[in-house]
C-alpha cells in the first residue's frame, strides 16, 4: 500500500506537480501557436522596462533568445514527469545563467512577469488552476536553477577569459581558432563550449574543442559562419589574435567507451570533425588494439579544411584510417556521394562502436542509414542530439473549459502537438 506522502498516491508528477496540472502547462504554451513571438517579444518588453538592469544580461539582438524560451519552457514541461532529467537540465542551466550574471531575485521577477503576460494573452482561456500551475512551475525552475548556480560557483569560476594565439582562415567561411584560457581549463574529449567574442558582446554560441586536453593548455576550434552568422561570423571575419574571448563551462557527453573492445566508426560532417578530432586525439594516449575508421565528408574537397591534420595523425598511428569524401565536386578523384551513402559502401558496421558529428540534416541521415543496416541504435552517439521531447500522457483541452473546470480529450494526433492528421 503506498505512502500517503508518496506523491503518486496523490497523483502527483514527481516533480508535485498533478498530472493535470502538467497537462495545462503543456497545453498553455502549444496554444500560443503563432502568436508565441509576439507574447515573447511583450515579456522581454514589460522585464526590462521594469528591471532595466536585466537588458544589458542579453544580446542586441534578441531573436534567437526569444525562440530558446518557448523551446526551453516546452521541454521543461516535457521533464516535469522526469525529475532527475529536470533537475540535471535546470542545474545547468543556472550554472550557464551564472556566467551571465543572472542573480537569484532575478528569477522571482522572470516568474511574476512572464505568469502576467500569459494571463492577458490567454485571458480567454485562463483559470485559477493554470495560473497555480504555472506558479509551482515555475517556482520549481526557480529553485533548481539557483541551486545549479551555486553549485557551480563552489567549483569553478562563472567564465574563463581565454587569448586567441592563432587564427587561420581555412576556407572563405571558416576558420580554425586556437586560444590560451587564463586558468586551467578541464574539459573531457567531445564537450563543447560556449564562446562570446568582444565583437558581439553578450552574443554566445557553443563550439566543440577539437582536441584533447593537453599539457599546454591550449584550446582548438572549427568556427564556419553560415548566413549572417551573429558570433560565427565575427568569429571567422572579425576576430584577431589578440582578442580575448569569454569562454563557458564545458559541456556534453559524447565520448569514447574506453572498456569497449569493439572497432570504432567515426563519421563528420562540415566543421562537425572538431569532437571526432578530440576523441581520437584521446584516444591516441590510451588505444593500442582498437581500429578506428574516420569518415570526413564535404561538399567540394576544398572544404576538407583539416584533412591534412587527420592524415599525420593516422600516419602515426597504424590503428586509424581516414576517409575523406566529397559529395558536390566531380572533379573529386577519391570517394565521391553522399556520407552516410560513402560509409555503407565500406561496410556494416554492426560491432562497431559508433560516433556521428555534424549538421542535424546529415547526422539523421546517417543514423537511420546505419540502424537499417543493423547497427543497434543504442551504439551510436551522435552529436548534436535531437532535444525530442516525450509527448504528456494527456492533454487538457483549454478551448472548450468552462470555470472551474477542465476536459479531457483524446490522443495526440499523428504530429504530438494536436494538430489534425493530414
Amino acid at each position: 500500500m503506498p505512502l500517503r506522502d508518496d506523491p503518486r498516491a496523490a497523483g502527483l508528477a514527481p516533480s508535485g506537480l498533478h498530472g493535470d496540472q502538467i497537462a495545462l502547462l503543456d497545453e498553455s504554451l502549444r496554444l500560443l501557436g503563432t502568436d508565441a513571438d509576439e507574447v515573447v517579444a511583450q515579456f522581454y518588453a514589460t522585464l526590462f522596462a521594469q528591471a532595466p538592469h536585466l537588458r544589458a544580461l542579453f544580446p542586441p539582438e534578441m531573436y534567437v533568445q526569444r525562440d530558446r524560451l518557448v523551446r526551453g519552457l516546452l521541454r521543461i514541461v516535457a521533464l516535469l514527469h522526469d525529475p532527475a532529467g529536470l533537475e540535471a537540465l535546470l542545474h545547468r542551466l543556472g550554472s550557464d545563467h551564472r556566467t551571465f550574471g543572472v542573480r537569484p531575485e532575478d528569477y522571482e521577477q522572470f516568474t511574476r512577469v512572464l505568469i502576467a503576460t500569459l494571463r492577458h494573452h490567454q485571458r480567454d482561456i485562463w483559470l485559477d488552476e493554470l495560473e497555480e500551475a504555472w506558479t509551482r512551475a515555475l517556482d520549481i525552475v526557480s529553485r533548481l536553477m539557483v541551486e545549479g548556480a551555486q553549485e557551480s560557483a563552489r567549483v569553478q569560476p562563472a567564465w574563463w577569459r581565454a587569448e586567441i594565439i592563432a587564427h587561420e582562415r581555412r576556407t572563405e567561411d571558416l576558420a580554425v581558432i586556437v586560444a590560451q584560457p587564463d586558468r586551467p581549463y578541464a574539459y573531457r574529449a567531445g564537450q563543447y563550449a560556449t564562446l562570446e567574442t568582444p565583437h558581439r558582446p553578450r552574443s554566445r554560441r557553443p563550439y566543440s574543442l577539437a582536441t584533447a586536453p593537453s599539457p599546454d593548455g591550449l584550446l582548438e576550434f572549427h568556427v564556419r559562419a553560415l548566413g549572417a552568422g551573429w558570433v560565427s561570423g565575427a568569429l571567422v571575419r572579425q576576430a584577431r589574435v589578440g582578442d580575448v574571448l569569454r569562454l563557458g563551462s564545458p559541456r556534453g557527453e559524447m565520448r569514447i567507451d574506453q572498456h569497449s573492445r569493439r572497432d570504432v566508426l567515426a563519421v563528420a560532417g562540415g566543421t562537425g570533425l572538431a569532437p571526432i578530432k578530440a576523441l581520437v586525439d584521446d584516444m591516441a594516449k590510451w588505444n593500442t588494439s582498437r581500429a578506428v575508421t574516420v569518415f570526413f565528408g564535404a561538399r567540394r574537397a576544398d572544404d576538407l579544411y583539416d584533412l591534412p591534420a587527420l592524415e599525420r595523425m593516422a600516419s602515426v598511428h597504424p590503428w586509424l584510417h581516414v576517409v575523406p569524401a566529397v559529395s558536390d565536386d566531380r572533379a573529386y578523384a577519391g570517394e565521391r556521394g553522399m556520407l552516410p551513402e560513402v560509409v555503407l559502401r565500406h561496410g556494416r558496421w554492426t560491432e562497431h562502436d559508433v560516433v556521428v558529428s555534424g549538421p542535424a540534416r546529415m547526422t539523421r541521415a546517417t543514423f537511420r542509414r546505419l540502424t537499417g543496416a543493423g547497427v543497434p541504435a543504442e551504439r551510436i552517439a551522435v552529436d548534436p542530439v535531437d532535444g525530442a521531447h516525450p509527448a504528456a500522457a494527456k492533454v487538457i483541452d483549454l478551448r472548450g473549459h468552462q470555470r472551474g473546470s477542465v476536459r479531457r480529450r483524446g490522443p495526440r494526433s499523428a504530429d504530438g502537438i494536436g494538430r489534425p492528421r493530414r
